[in-house]
């Protein structure tokens, strides 16, 4: 099978295709030996390369830093999709409600705060960084017009949002101060990193 990593059974939320794809499988234990390898005759192209396009609600409040004012704005489409799945990976380090907080960790980190004055909450950048990421994915979902692609939500956080700017300047800065490789590089993903 030719589809892009993490779905396994081809087109989310389309019962029709994962459901040939499991009777196909389920075929091949009417062969006679094995082992089996065959081809699944559909190929999903993988589009995580392509930014996802979420419009970004409008800047409510100048006074606030762009990237808190932008996760603000983002709040309904995260709660759509809460409410929509009854889940949420939100809550490693804060709630919803202390999204702004969150951000505010990095945009300190970002701007030069000393790094002993700023408290991270639990201790851990990455794990902070992860509720930003969950938070920011999950609005997507509701703000995109289809189920994006492996890794689209993901470039459109780090390449085109506020939050991604920052996180960017914070990873840099916590590079630079010479902490433990452990404790900036997953700020954001490998595949989101700049190099510098």
């Amino acid at each position: 099978m030719e589809f892009p990593l993490g779905r396994p059974l081809g087109k989310p939320l389309d019962s029709g295709f994962q459901t040939s794809v499991i009777s196909a499988a389920f075929d091949l234990l009417n062969e006679p030996s094995g082992p089996v390898l065959v081809d699944f005759p559909i190929i999903i192209e993988d589009a995580s390369s392509e930014v996802l396009a979420c419009a970004i609600p409008p800047r409510f409040n100048p006074d606030l830093h762009p990237a808190v004012d932008e996760a603000l704005g983002l709040r309904a489409a995260y709660n759509r999709t809460v409410e929509r799945y009854g889940r949420t990976s939100v809550g490693r380090t804060g709630t919803a409600d202390e999204i702004p907080d969150l951000i505010d960790v990095f945009v300190k980190i970002s701007d030069g705060t000393a790094l002993e004055e700023i408290e991270v909450p639990g201790g851990d950048h990455i794990a902070v960084a992860m509720d930003l990421r969950s938070y920011y994915e999950e609005a997507a979902l509701s703000l995109s017009d289809h189920v994006p692609d492996a890794r689209q939500a993901e470039s459109w956080i780090y390449q085109g949002t506020k939050l991604g700017e920052v996180l960017h300047g914070a990873q840099a800065r916590l590079k630079a101060a010479g902490l433990d490789r452990r404790d900036w590089y997953y700020v954001m993903p490998s595949t989101q990193q700049r190099g510098d």
